[in-house]
């Protein structure tokens, strides 16, 4: 994140005495990222964030590989997934490499018995169905239909839904998510060609001290390991807090799209940044305007790496049969491109009101068993023509 900010109370200096009304001092915690070299906060806690009760038996939540190599072009159908009342159970990982995991899940309870802490991938999670509030130390943030959220690495949270109806498209990610370094000048300010600007990102607010003693359960995970910690005070304890590591949002209907005379390349749509992939916001936007474009994508062998797209919603014009929900995994290696008829049926119209999320990792994905329980077996198939 490129902004600085701040909520509740912090001492004029760092590193200084900073005391409670009853004399007694506030604990200091430095998150870092990448060591000492990246983004950090600075809080300030009400107790010391190491008061540990208890540590239960770790248990896996590894993705199961059901197929590790493949070149075949895929598709999903994610909401095939089953609810399920507990967020964690409800997070099904699809497709993984050493870079990322994608995730689906479909919970329908809120996050009221604990805490979750992803102490190794910053979290990206899209809404696609439901509403309600983002709730970490550093704040609370409102999200509904067509939000990223964006949880740094190591930040506790809970999800509290307005509604039992939810759909969440997450990406677990191994290094930072960052806008584009191409939309950043050199003191991290996004540029005026930039699809956003800082403007449309949500920060947290509504800071509330929960200054409390007890058991507060942290399921924390590392290395495809959850950890059941009992903690003995609140995780929400922060008085104050600045800096540049915490969550935010970022929503889908605020991605200007780029256009042009003729056809943009995926690179336009651009939202966010991982090490080896990238993410893209496909919105609503006026077609190509040269009087003989082709407004259809054209055929593409994406040689060096996978790509996955998120269908949200709207009428995609270089594909059929395109339901909510659906993801498609066009590897690399082998062409993919606009399915028969749709190119031609492209041609003379002025604008798209579809809506995705599209996913280009630099190492391919696997397949997990989850992934094959909701594949659509014939969608390589869906180019056939009849040339007899």
């Amino acid at each position: 994140m490129p902004v600085y900010h701040k909520l509740g109370q912090i001492p004029a200096k760092r590193h200084t005495v900073f005391r409670k009304p009853d004399g007694n001092l506030y604990a200091e915690e430095l998150v870092s990222t990448e060591g000492f070299s990246s983004l950090y906060s600075l809080v300030y806690h009400c107790h010391p964030p190491t008061i540990v009760k208890h540590l239960g038996e770790p248990y896996s939540v590894e993705p199961k590989i059901a197929r590790e190599k493949h070149l075949k072009h895929t598709s999903l159908i994610g909401f095939n997934i089953k609810a399920e009342d507990d967020y964690l159970k409800s997070r099904k990982p699809v497709l993984v490499n050493s870079d990322l995991h994608i995730v689906l899940a479909a919970p329908r309870k809120s996050m009221t018995d604990y805490f979750y802490k992803n102490s190794q991938a910053d979290e990206m999670i899209f809404i696609h169905e439901g509403s309600g509030k983002l709730k970490t130390g550093f704040g609370e943030i409102k999200f509904a239909y067509g939000d990223y959220l964006i949880i740094p690495r190591g930040t506790i949270y809970q999800l509290e839904f307005d509604y039992e109806d939810n759909r969440l498209f997450i990406v677990e990610s191994f290094s930072p998510i960052r806008p584009p370094k191409r939309y950043l000048n050199q003191y991290g300010q996004l540029m005026e060609h930039s699809p956003y600007c800082e403007r449309d990102l949500r920060l947290p607010e509504n800071l509330q001290t929960n200054d409390e003693y007890g058991d507060f359960k942290v399921l924390i995970k590392k290395q495809g390991l959850i950890y059941p910690y009992t903690y003995g005070t609140h995780p929400f304890d922060y008085v104050g807090w600045d800096g540049y590591h915490y969550p935010y949002a970022f929503s889908i209907h605020d991605f200007e799209p780029i256009t042009g005379r003729l056809h943009q390349p995926p690179p336009v749509h651009q939202t966010f940044e991982g090490h080896n992939f990238v993410v893209c916001s496909f919105v609503p936007r006026k077609y190509d305007y040269h009087p003989d474009s082709i407004p259809a994508p054209y055929n593409h062998s994406n040689v060096d790496s996978d790509e996955v797209l998120y269908y949200v919603d709207g009428d995609f014009m270089s594909r059929k049969s395109v339901v909510k929900g659906q993801i498609t995994l066009h590897p690399g290696g082998i062409p993919h491109g606009p399915h028969p008829g749709t190119v031609e049926k492209s041609i003379g119209k002025e604008k798209t009101d579809e809506l995705a999320v599209m996913i280009d990792p630099f190492k391919p994905l696997m397949l997990t068993q989850d992934a094959l329980d909701i594949e659509d077996e014939n969608y390589h198939k869906s180019w056939q023509i009849n040339v007899e």
